[in-house]
């Protein structure tokens, strides 16, 4: 009861905030981001009651399962194998710096004790543990951040009204207050960051789109509802600041935002028709799944080989962007060996070759048809090689600082080089190249 009249006051306090000042970063806000940066890879883990029916995490919307149907599922959601510490084990092995877990997906289940409503892990399972608060005992013992991925749709609550684009053949009223729902959100959103779960790195936004009804108004920013962001923006940042707040909405971001992401594509593409072309000047970070599913699914075994994470882990640190890699654990709360496996062999190469990607920013040089290049500091960029040339050169064009030396970085050898005023040769005599990533250190003045 304290806990709801707490939740109560604080969200009466912002409804009397004006969101009219424009939004100011707090130090600690900033600091966040700048890790957030050096950071570079994390793991995403889609994991509910939906991972029962092996068929994704929108399998209450693919298979259009009515409420009632649906609440049965919890009944059945005992996750003994679920091993907190194992986990974050394997983010760790990976050479993962974060972890963003699905505190409650478009189905609407929470996955922690919530007071706000017994539709959640502890009082609707028979499993009565709360998963969220060992993750987040965990990370913070062994250096891990934790960010919450939360959706801003729901395909349970009555009062998420009008229905949207999705989910609406769940047998949810054709009635119900909007604004009850949003302070619904606002409550729970109130429990996770009010200190039970520890600082949380940042809250992972979704389904803002489901409003947006066609091309034109997505496009507008405009939804058929106001979803008050600004409001929500600032009770995180308020009971939060360093939290930082994305949102993937799939258009430019709004005030109030931390990071820009982008889904199954690299900044500045649109290969899924999801995302925007803008690039903002926020820090920047793209989700890819491992295989072909988010949510658990018991027949895709679309697994991308460690050369394949590789290559886009270093496509998004050379776009100045960070790679946050999904998997969906299994009903009982094992992650597939299949994931693990493939996880350990990018982390062994990140042992070798992490100091290109981490605390890296975008290359002084946009991507090229042969790779993408980081920089670390003013003086030291890596040329990624990902394509191998024709030439027994390489060609950066319009590489305008001094070079004072370049090497391979496997193995250190010396190469020679040529700068003019177009730009760069090297010359790649003697160079093994690699499939996965050739590396070459450029050392300037």
């Amino acid at each position: 009861m304290k806990r709801l009249l707490l939740t109560s006051f604080i969200y009466l306090a912002l409804l009397r905030i004006s969101s009219g000042q424009a939004y100011q970063p707090s130090p600690e806000n900033l600091a966040a981001r700048q890790w957030f940066q050096d950071a570079r890879y994390g793991l995403f883990i889609h994991w509910g009651v939906y991972s029962i029916l092996g068929d994704g995490e929108w399998v209450m919307n693919t298979q259009n399962i009515p409420v009632s149907a649906y609440e049965k599922l919890p009944k059945f959601f005992n996750p003994t194998a679920y091993d907190a510490k194992r986990w974050v084990q394997i983010a760790k092995n990976a050479g993962m710096k974060y972890i963003t877990l699905t505190s409650k997906h478009h189905d609407g289940f929470a996955m922690w004790h919530s007071n706000v409503s017994p539709y959640n892990i502890v009082d609707a399972t028979p499993y009565k543990k709360d998963v969220l608060k060992q993750l987040a005992d965990e990370c913070e013992k062994e250096g891990i951040k934790l960010f919450l991925y939360h959706s801003h749709l729901d395909w349970h609550h009555p009062d998420y009204f009008p229905q949207g684009k999705t989910g609406r053949q769940t047998g949810r009223p054709e009635s119900g207050d909007f604004e009850k729902y949003l302070q619904y959100m606002d409550a729970q959103l109130t429990e996770l960051l009010s200190g039970k779960y520890g600082k949380i790195a940042g809250i992972w936004f979704d389904g803002w789109w489901d409003q947006a009804l066609d091309e034109h108004e997505k496009q507008a920013r405009k939804t058929h509802v106001n979803w008050h962001l600004r409001r929500t923006y600032d009770l995180i940042h308020r009971l939060q600041p360093a939290a930082l707040i994305g949102n993937n909405h799939h258009v430019t971001p709004f005030e109030g935002e931390d990071f820009q992401m982008f889904e199954r594509d690299l900044p500045g593409q649109n290969t899924f028709g999801y995302n925007t072309s803008s690039v903002s000047q926020l820090p920047l970070e793209t989700c890819e799944t491992l295989n072909g599913s988010w949510g658990f699914d018991l027949r895709d075994q679309r697994y991308k080989s460690p050369e394949q994470i590789v290559r886009y882990l270093v496509g998004a640190a050379g776009r100045n962007a960070n790679l946050l890699l999904n998997v969906g654990p299994m009903p009982n709360g094992e992650i597939q060996p299949e994931f693990v496996d493939r996880l350990e062999a990018v982390g062994n190469w990140l042992k070798t070759h992490g100091e290109t990607i981490y605390g890296t920013r975008g290359g002084i040089i946009p991507p090229q048809e042969w790779g993408v290049s980081t920089k670390k500091g003013d003086t030291r960029h890596f040329l990624h090689v990902l394509k191998k040339p024709t030439t027994n050169y390489l060609f950066v064009p319009n590489f305008t600082p001094k070079v004072s030396s370049i090497t391979a970085f496997d193995g250190k050898k010396p190469l020679k080089f040529k700068q003019q005023a177009e730009g760069l040769f090297v010359y790649l005599d003697g160079v093994a190249m690699n499939d996965w990533d050739t590396i070459i250190e450029v050392q300037t003045k």
